[in-house]
């Protein structure tokens, strides 16, 4: 919510009385300047100047300008001085003195009449999505004579002959819009009004400003003029709807020395006739909450000498509340410091809002979202089923787990079927032998284990728990380990000793069947055939914790961490945030895995090497396997499912032949990026527009950055790197001027200046975004989300999952990913990193710099989501429509290639009623007795429709090496048969036992049915 100008006029005005009661006396002139918006270029001029008036033409005239600058160095950045009346740039320009407080220029008047003094002109490079924007230094454009005629050079201020010039009056400070206002929370005081004002407290450190919602606190290294005005401890009054969520601020400033344990006491809000707020109804969300998976935590709350702390506080008022005045007493405190109370008074008014103020976003109420455990539960969701099974063997959709006795996987079995298209009863043994974890002494003999068999400790629909101890010698083992109802595994390994213990090693072993074992991604790996042997350590320049084998309908990925796991960043700033190494597994440089055949046996042996455990220490050396696939491949959605990715009218739309809309940012109804709050009606407009037309509408809205017009943005700047990333600051103008630094510049979009920063990995913004995704289903309709890569885990993805079904029960949820394997993201494959989320989500859209020459190995594994029980679309240059059609993948319209004729040719032959067979199924019924040309089957009774895509370098002639009893064909008479699709194919008809011609890199899509 922008502050109305009006508003910010009626702060900065209120000065001109004469006499304040807590602060110094201010220059006239300072106190008089108002702030105000103005219209002008920004590309090179900036957003903010100084209007000053000249009222006779003059060779020189001074100004002095009181302009409170929060921006560090001024003296270092340079100032255009231009002329009102004919937008002429005055070269004859001399800087006399430029300080954060104020500044004396002395320039060239050739007529009277109000000059711009532009004071953070700007010169941005890099892309226009990620700017580099900075200030340039000083340039002297004076004329030597002029410079020396009026002793302006550097030898002659000291005479300060300039000050005998003609005087040019301030008539306002000016900001290109009010979104970019710096009044009045972002003008400084000066360092004689802040001693003065803390010389009136010489009893504390410790001095606290209350501030309303309207005016977030925005600055930490300078006390805004405001407050100077204003006087420390002052009452807070304001008023409140019944219902609401009240929030307000207390500013609390390190007068002298550092603050420590600085602790928010509340009283009851006391109203009329006895009426009464208890203290329970209020909350500071910097002290602390509930995290994104619902447990307490504090905050230890700190403030350095001389730096402001917001402390960001609310109210819940009942909606029973009698209307009228409450008053209560807030108690500020922190250690050696007397406590400092102020009074917060609070007009309740007669009026009820709705939703506790959460529709009206200026309100901040939704603050109170931080702490919320909506859709936290272990329900089931679809298509899972719960968890079933007797003694240690436990079933879950598709799939069957089998536990040893301390509790790890004796044996996992899929049953799904080779084509993925439901689930059967044939069997797969995933495991060659049994999971195990040993430890071995320093003389590599391993250590015997005994204890109890392990125990259930916690039985739900969608998600089973059990423990077990283990103990040999001076050391023991706590095992905790769950199974979810998507075929999640979780381990917790604790490790003590009783003495100093010195092991060789630690070291985890999954021995998967060689036959499950076909292909492989993760730990550097790039996905494909897996190879016969394969060495990875950690390495923190690569985001690489994690490794996934298996084939279509069976496998494995195993991830590795332990209790100081950070999810690290990703999409370009990986970098930045790093993996925290687990010094368990890591342990120094010593971790790593080897991948190798062992018999019948592909070996994932993970070791953490030899180390020393100490006494009472305890190591976490915990793991997750995610058995796949999750699902069975929803093919008739694949084809049915049709989308257009653009905000484009609805009509429009319709006539395309598409049903689904993904409403990206940066549009009429959804501008702002991850904060699609702000066009509620509009959007809701276009969503009921859309449904009357059968349509669905899909937004943009994810975690990872934050749109500079979120009205939340400096109460989540309050609480450090809990919310937003700390890192080199920069990026478009705004956030260097409003943030200062520490922060990491993200997406921008130039038309709207929509300027987004960093999340950091996981928060308590997670428990925002699931209830804003509840708000938007209640509120507007929205049909599901298009997700922009994920910055948060699979919690998070499961909550989001029920607030979909519970509002839309056909709600969608489609992740684009761009190809993470380069060195600004870790090296780090896209499928692999966002496995954890598959289960929840409807469709892949993998994505720029994805390679469509690579492999079929590669396609499969990396792109297609087939393994996994998921299906995709291209992106990269439109894909290729000939191999996308043998993975069931065709590009997105209209964002990158136009799908439209393959959908005239999936309606025609009636695809959406087909049961897919990939060229991955052994029993396929079309070969073409190549590995570099493949085929995948659409069968339906009495025809098929055959894709066929080449990877040859050169162009060949294959034989269909086709199985007629399998299609329910006879040879004799069938018709194979290309029919005509525009950019695609031209009508062709072939002899059943015809040689096919394949081009490089194209195919042919088949139908063949009986005559």
């Amino acid at each position: 919510m922008r502050t109305p100008t009006r508003f910010v006029f009626a702060l900065t005005l209120v000065a001109a009385a004469a006499a304040l009661a807590e602060g110094p006396a201010l220059d006239a002139q300072d106190a008089d300047v108002p702030h105000r918006t103005g219209r002008w270029d920004t590309d090179a001029l900036g957003n903010h100047r100084v209007v000053v008036r000249v009222a006779e033409p003059a060779d020189a005239v001074w100004a002095h300008i009181p302009w409170r600058r929060r921006d560090t160095q001024p003296a270092r950045k340079e100032i255009l001085v231009v002329a009102a009346g004919t937008g002429v740039t005055v070269d004859n320009v001399a800087r006399i003195e430029i300080g954060r407080e104020s500044g004396d220029l002395v320039f060239e008047a050739r007529a009277a009449g109000d000059y711009y003094v532009y004071y953070l002109p700007t010169v941005s490079a890099g892309s226009p999505n990620y700017p580099t924007v900075v200030y340039p230094r000083p340039r002297s454009r004076a004329d030597a004579a002029w410079m020396a005629r009026h002793r302006l050079g550097a030898d002659d201020r000291d005479a300060q002959a300039w000050k005998a010039l003609p005087r040019a009056d301030v008539v306002a400070f000016e900001s290109i819009d009010d979104f970019h206002s710096l009044a009045p929370m972002e003008i400084i005081a000066t360092g004689a009004e802040t001693e003065a004002l803390v010389a009136r407290h010489p009893d504390t450190s410790l001095l606290v400003f209350p501030e309303n919602r309207r005016l977030s606190i925005r600055m930490t290294d300078d006390l805004p003029l405001k407050w100077i005005r204003d006087g420390a401890m002052r009452p807070l009054e304001d008023e409140a709807l019944r219902g609401e969520f009240y929030a307000f601020q207390l500013g609390v400033y390190a007068a002298r020395t550092a603050l420590s344990h600085v602790q928010v006491g509340f009283s009851d809000l006391r109203g009329p006739a006895g009426a009464t707020i208890p203290a329970a109804a209020f909350r500071c969300i910097n002290l602390g909450g509930l995290d994104w998976r619902g447990r307490p935590f504090t905050r230890a709350v700190a403030v350095e000498r001389g730096k402001v702390q917001p402390l960001w506080c609310g109210v819940e008022i009942p909606e029973s509340a009698t209307p009228g005045r409450y008053r209560t007493s807030i108690a500020v405190s922190a250690d050696g410091q007397p406590p400092a109370s102020v009074s917060l008074s609070l007009d309740v008014q007669n009026r009820v809002v709705p939703a506790h103020g959460d529709d009206e976003p200026w309100r901040l109420s939704r603050l109170r979202w931080l702490d919320s455990t909506l859709a936290q539960n272990h329900e089931v969701v679809r298509p899972f089923q719960p968890i079933t099974g007797e003694a240690r063997t436990l079933n879950v959709l598709g799939r069957e787990v089998s536990l040893t006795a301390e509790g790890l996987p004796r044996q996992i079995r899929s049953h799904f079927l080779p084509e993925m298209t439901g689930v059967g009863d044939r069997g797969r043994d995933v495991l060659a032998s049994p999971v195990t974890f040993t430890a071995a002494s320093l003389d590599g003999t391993p250590l015997t284990w005994t204890g109890d068999a392990m125990r259930f400790t916690d039985r739900a629909p969608a998600r089973v728990a059990w423990a077990a101890s283990r103990s040999s010698d001076a050391v023991k083992a706590r095992i905790s380990g769950t199974l979810e109802a998507d075929g999640t595994l979780e381990y917790e390994i604790a490790i003590t000793a009783d003495r100093p213990t010195a092991l060789s090693d630690v070291r985890l072993e999954v021995p998967l069947a060689a036959d499950v074992a076909r292909y492989m991604m993760g730990l550097g790996f790039k996905g494909g055939r897996r190879p016969a042997s394969y060495e990875w350590t950690w390495d923190v320049t690569r985001n690489q914790d994690a490794v996934w084998v298996g084939d279509v309908n069976a496998g494995l990925q195993l991830s590795l961490y332990d209790d100081t796991y950070v999810r690290p960043l990703n999409t370009n700033f990986y970098l930045q945030k790093p993996l925290v190494m687990p010094r368990s597994w890591a342990n120094g440089g010593k971790g790593g895995c080897r991948l190798a055949e062992r018999g019948a046996a592909f070996v994932i042996a993970c070791r953490s090497g030899s180390r020393m455990i100490e006494p009472g220490e305890t190591l976490r050396y915990d793991f997750r396997l995610m058995v796949t696939p999750f699902k069975p491949l929803d093919t008739r959605a694949q084809w049915t499912t049709r989308f257009y990715h653009r905000y484009t009218p609805v009509a429009e739309v319709k006539a395309t032949g598409a049903n689904t809309i993904n409403v990206h940012h940066a549009n009429a109804i959804n501008p702002w990026i991850n904060y699609p709050f702000l066009r509620p009606a509009e959007m809701k407009a276009y969503i009921d527009e859309a449904h009357a037309q059968d349509m669905r509408v899909k937004i943009y809205y994810t975690v990872r950055e934050l749109s500079n017009r979120a009205p939340e943005l400096f109460a989540l700047r309050s609480l450090g790197d809990e919310v937003l990333s700390k890192g080199p600051g920069g990026g478009f103008s705004w956030l260097q001027e409003h943030l200062g630094g520490d922060y990491i510049a993200a997406w921008f979009v130039p038309d709207i200046q929509d300027a987004a920063v960093i999340n950091s990995g996981v928060s308590r913004w997670h428990n925002y975004y699931v209830e804003g995704l509840a708000w938007l289903v209640r509120h507007v309709g929205i049909d599901g989300l298009y997700i922009d890569d994920v910055a948060f885990d699979r919690v998070t993805m499961k909550r989001v999952r029920k607030v979909l079904d519970g509002g839309r029960p056909d709600a969608l949820i489609d992740l684009h990913s761009a190809n993470q394997y380069n060195v600004r993201d870790g090296y780090a494959s896209s499928a692999n990193l966002y496995l954890e989320h598959f289960p929840y989500i409807n469709r892949l859209w993998f994505g720029e710099y994805f390679d469509y020459d690579a492999s079929p190995d590669y396609w499969l594994v990396e792109m297609s989501g087939i393994p996994f029980g998921l299906m995709g679309e291209m992106l990269e240059g439109g894909g290729n429509p000939w191999r996308g059609m043998v993975f069931g993948m065709t590009s997105r319209l209209p964002w990158a290639g136009d799908p439209r004729p393959l959908w005239k040719v999936w309606d025609a032959f009636g695809i959406a009623d087909s049961r897919m067979i990939g060229w991955w199924v052994p029993e396929h019924p079309v070969k073409t007795g190549r590995d570099d040309v493949l085929a995948t089957v659409y069968l339906r009774p009495g025809k098929a429709l055959v894709a066929v895509a080449s990877w040859a370098k050169d162009p060949v002639d294959v034989r269909l090496a086709i199985d007629w009893p399998r299609l329910g064909l006879d040879p004799a008479r069938a018709r194979v048969a290309a029919p005509a699709i525009e950019n695609f194919q031209e009508a062709a008809e072939f002899a059943v036992d015809a040689p096919l011609p394949v081009q490089p890199g194209r195919g042919w899509l088949l139908v063949v049915e009986g005559r």
